[in-house]
């Protein structure tokens, strides 16, 4: 059985700053109405804390309000509370906005698109902080979203590498040194990052070749970040994660936080703050640098005060 808080509370017509103050904190907690001045939310609700600030500040205003917490006495009212928190509809309205972005991608502008792409993101997300009792409902949402991404990456970047299932070998990498790196031209930000990787934790004196055609990486090359390269999209793991897990680097937190910025971005999945701010970053270096040798060089500035901000964060 579920436990739950019911708030009640009898506020005053006057002042109205604290009836206020409370409609927006009772809205923002998304909690449910049983009757007038009755409010019901699970314990285990992330925004349960909201619940007892309200009781405690209309208490100290004077007011009269009561906060339990009880069990539901039997599964019927078990279920009926339950459903005072169905989230469908709102999962039915992000479906359709994903069926109307499909739609609208295909003229779009790039930035058009990855504007709208991150909308439905923060959409979700908003959805997903108001869902207590996440079901199929949510999953099929995400599955929609990470659907969605996938084919705006391959719109906007042909040749997006297929993730391949495949156990990770940990590289010796004094066996790696003054190699040729090849990845698809036009990088973006998991290849771009995989870049500052290789040149800054892996090979000491590295070669960059920007393939226009993925299918003509030289036999001599490291291919990375393509259908068949030596590192690729393994399992759930993005190409930076893969060459940070090859070479061991992946134990050093920053590297492990940069992981998660770079995967976001490149698969979706768990939203990290900065990912809105790098995207935008790095949308500016390729407006600045038609060359993709000038855009790396470019970009291992970025990726150095990404990782120095990591590393310093508590």
């Amino acid at each position: 059985m579920t436990h739950w808080l019911i708030l009640t509370a009898t506020l005053p017509t006057s002042p109205s700053g604290l009836r206020v103050r409370i409609w927006r904190k009772l809205k923002s907690s998304h909690c449910a109405t049983l009757r007038e001045g009755v409010y019901i939310l699970p314990a285990s609700a992330t925004t349960a804390p909201s619940f007892w600030e309200m009781d405690e500040a209309i208490r100290s205003a004077g007011a009269e309000s009561h906060l339990l917490e009880v069990q539901a006495r039997d599964a019927a009212q078990e279920s009926g509370f339950r459903a005072l928190f169905d989230r469908h509809d709102l999962y039915a309205e992000f479906a359709q906005t994903l069926k109307e972005a499909r739609k609208a991608f295909k003229s779009a502008s790039e930035a058009d698109v990855r504007k709208a792409l991150r909308t439905q993101e923060v959409q979700l997300q908003a959805i997903q902080s108001a869902d207590f009792f996440p079901g199929k409902a949510a999953e099929s949402a995400v599955s929609g979203l990470q659907t969605l991404r996938q084919e705006t990456e391959r719109l906007l970047s042909p040749g997006e590498p297929a993730s391949v299932t495949a156990p990770i070998a940990l590289l010796d990498i004094h066996e790696y040194q003054g190699r040729t790196w090849a990845t698809r031209a036009r990088p973006w930000v998991d290849r771009l990052a995989t870049a500052w990787l290789v040149q800054r934790f892996v090979d000491q004196a590295p070669t960059f070749l920007w393939l226009v055609n993925a299918k003509k990486c030289p036999k001599t090359a490291l291919g990375f970040d393509f259908d068949g390269a030596a590192f690729t999209h393994v399992g759930e793991r993005v190409t930076f994660e893969v060459v940070a897990a090859s070479f061991g680097l992946h134990t050093d937190p920053a590297l492990a936080r940069l992981g998660e910025l770079v995967h976001f971005i490149d698969a979706g999945g768990i939203a990290v703050d900065e990912a809105p701010g790098l995207e935008m970053l790095v949308r500016g270096l390729h407006a600045q640098h038609a060359d993709d040798d000038a855009l790396l060089a470019a970009a291992l500035a970025l990726f150095d005060t990404l990782y120095a901000a990591f590393r310093s964060a508590p």
